[in-house]
């Protein structure tokens, strides 16, 4: 019977010792868990349609089947990870058309960057196409370091590197291939 309760003791303790191990590891996991920051959206929206205006006009309609706004982050931006299809407008109404199968919106640079298959066609029929491009909301300019394809009604051309006015009135490139008709 001696024998039994020594055991029985040592037993216990053994116990004992092992659920405070155990419960000091489990408490180390909380204290860790409580200093992860996640990176989450603010905000998450699914079938997307923003109309922009200025005085009374629309300026501008995104359509997209899903957005992420991170607007609590140090750099706030808007992702649309299943792409955007959008509609600007100019002064005289004449519309151009960018689709695009990733975007992001840099809220303090007014930078959106377009990302897969992004093609922009203006009402005259011009067309742009490429990998990558870049728009500068503020002063309303598209700009790529990626190669491109640009088709109008007299023709089409490719290079690489090009920035242009929202409306094709201004095109700047870089390497181009192709023939170009130019009214100097």
């Amino acid at each position: 019977m001696a024998f039994f309760k020594k055991n029985l003791r040592s037993f216990s303790m053994l116990i004992i010792i092992v659920s405070m191990i155990l419960g000091c590891e489990s408490n180390f996991k909380e204290v860790q868990k409580n200093d992860y920051s996640e990176f989450v959206p603010s905000g998450d929206a699914d079938n997307v349609n923003l109309k922009y205006t200025d005085s009374g006009k629309i300026k501008s309609i995104l359509i997209s089947p899903k957005m992420y706004d991170y607007a609590n982050v140090e750099f706030p931006f808007t992702e649309f990870p299943k792409g955007v299809d959008v509609t600007i407008y100019d002064n005289k109404g004449k519309k151009t058309f960018i689709r695009s199968n990733y975007a992001i919106s840099y809220k303090q640079t007014n930078i959106i960057d377009l990302q897969g298959k992004v093609k922009i066609t203006s009402e005259a029929g011009q067309m742009l196409e490429t990998e990558q491009l870049y728009f500068d909301q503020q002063n309303q300019w598209f700009y790529t370091e990626k190669k491109f394809k640009l088709t109008d009604a007299k023709g089409g051309s490719t290079g690489q590197g090009i920035d242009f006015s929202k409306d094709f009135n201004t095109v700047n490139s870089q390497r181009i291939e192709g023939e170009v008709e130019s009214s100097e």
